[in-house]
Parts: C-alpha cells; structure tokens; sequence
C-alpha cells in the first residue's frame, strides 16, 4: 500500500491519469439505465464492469479514489496468491520473501498505471486460476479463467497449458469439464450483451483486434529505430476513434503488424508445444503460464504500458 502511494496519481492523490475517467463514465451510463454495447460504445470485455461499477457507489466526486483502492487491494490479494503458490511450489524462504517484495515495490517502477487502469483484476483472476490447478482443482481454476477471459480477452492463450497439464494430472474428462466450466462462465457473461446487442459487442472487439501497428509495439519501435536511421519514412497517425492510440500508417506498418500478430500466434503455440513435451510439474506449468503471457504481449501490435501489470506477477513466481 505505501509503494502504491509514491507514484503520480497513487494512492491519496488526486491526478487522475489513462483510462479512469473513461471507467466512471461507463458506471455511471450503466446506472442511468443504459445497456452496454447496446445504447453506448465500449471497448471493453464484459467482464470489467465487474470492477468499474462498484466505485460509483461512493459518488462521483469520489469515484476516482475508490477504484484506485479496488485495484490496489487487487494488488494486495496478487501478493497473497504469490506467496501460497510459492510455498505449494516449495521455494526457499529467502527467495519467497526476494519474489514478495519485487511484487510489493512494483507500483513504484510501474508508476500510475498500477491503479489507473483495470488490470490489477484479469491479473488476479489469472493468479488465482493457477493456484487452483497447482491445488487440483480445475473446475474452479478454468471458472475463473472464463472470468478473466470475460474481462480481458488475453488469458485464452493460457488455456493449451493449462488444458495440458488437467489432461495429464486428472484425464481427459476431468479436462473437458474444465473447459466446459471456462465456456460456461465466459458466456454467462458475454451472451446477454451478445443477445441484446450483438453489432455492439462485436463492434467492441472488433475496435480491439483490427488495432493499427502502435508506435510503443516491438514491430513499431523498430521501424521508429529506422525512421531514426533514415531507412524509413515514418507516418504517424494520432487516433481519436474508439481506441485512442498513435499508430503508424501505410504498407509497410500493415505488413509488420499482420507479422507481428503471426508472431504472436506462433509464440503460444511454441509454448504449449515445449510444455506438453516436457513431464507434468506445477514449475513448468507456472513457467509455460509466464512465457504464454509474455509471448503473446511481446508480439502484439498494440501494446500499451499498463499490460506490464498482468505480466510482473508471473514473471517474481519464476
């Protein structure tokens, strides 16, 4: 909670920085009456009302402190998880404490992204999936991945692993319930608003999965490196639409980008391929978990800072 409350826009200050406003401006539709999707455009899964309705509860003056709190007392609950996965996984004291204490400290390095965006929750969700599987108990670890799915889309490139590692430890069946749990959750969630506004709820993934090459991407920060160079000239192009984003334009950055989601692809599948090579441990489970992760983040065409906060808590369990 205190290295929540060093950076800009922490804990007990007042700046509001990235998406927040956008958070209350959704809650706030919501509780005028109006349908997601349906009467008002969101680019979010589903599943993120689950944690911007609840700060409009103490007023709109006071809406920007509250998620701030929701989302540090996420980050509280993530330090929590780590440790017990630590100590199931059996890592010395020294190093529980080492990992622990990177995880705490980490708002610090990760600056106002830590509580200004709703990552702190599909991080958690992620966590507390992978400490029910290390616990054999995969109908509730693929619930709670179908949550994080239903909240933000990337925890799907974690379903091979951990399909893999259900299959081998407890059969096939007890891994298709699993999935059937995952499924089942994830479309509790997502068909309502499928059903009542099916153009909108597509529409609002579509605003996500058609992204332009971001500038802060790997394949847009190697063309920015060539524009530098004078091997390229770079066209930048700031948008206001849905997502607001400086993108990069032309062919050139089409073809990096249609690269880079190829690249994406290929790096969870050489994941999971690696993993069900190798014998069933919970380690290499945590580490095909990270690496699922971190490939899929390291390749994609729009990636934005506070996605860091999903990876850290993989990253210390390693």
């Amino acid at each position: 909670m205190a290295a929540c409350a060093v950076p800009d826009g922490g804990l007990f200050r007042a700046a509001r920085f990235r998406d927040v406003h956008l958070y209350q401006g959704f809650a706030q539709a919501v509780f005028d009456g109006r349908v997601p999707y349906r009467d008002f455009f969101m680019e979010y899964p589903p599943g993120a009302l689950v944690v911007f309705l609840p700060a409009d509860a103490f007023g709109a003056s006071h809406y920007n402190a509250a998620f701030k709190t929701l989302m540090a007392l996420c980050g509280a609950a993530t330090i929590v998880l780590v440790a017990l996965l630590l100590v199931r996984l059996g890592a010395p004291r020294t190093r529980l404490w080492l990992a622990l204490a990177l995880l705490a400290l980490s708002p610090i390095a990760l600056g106002p992204i830590s509580l200004n965006t709703y990552d702190a929750w599909p991080a958690l969700l992620t966590l507390a999936a992978l400490l029910l599987l290390v616990a054999a108990l995969p109908l509730a670890a693929f619930a709670l991945l179908g949550l994080a799915f239903a909240a933000k889309v990337y925890p799907v490139v974690l379903l091979p692993p951990a399909l893999i590692f259900v299959w081998r430890t407890a059969g096939r069946r007890a891994a298709l319930r699993a999935l059937g749990a995952f499924a089942l959750v994830a479309a509790v969630l997502i068909l309502p608003f499928l059903a009542l506004s099916p153009h909108g709820v597509e529409e609002s993934f579509r605003a996500q999965a058609a992204r332009a090459l971001q500038v802060e991407s790997l394949g847009g920060s190697l063309l920015g490196v060539a524009d530098r160079l004078g091997w390229y000239s770079a066209t930048v192009v700031h948008r206001t639409g849905h997502a607001i984003s400086y993108d990069l334009d032309g062919t050139l950055p089409r073809v990096v980008g249609a690269l880079s989601s190829a690249a994406q692809l290929l790096a969870v599948l050489l994941v999971s391929l690696l993993y069900a090579r190798g014998r069933d441990r919970p380690q290499r489970l945590v580490i095909a978990f990270a690496a699922s992760v971190a490939g899929f983040l390291a390749f994609t065409r729009f990636f934005s800072p506070q996605y860091l906060v999903s990876l850290i808590p993989l990253v210390v369990l390693l």
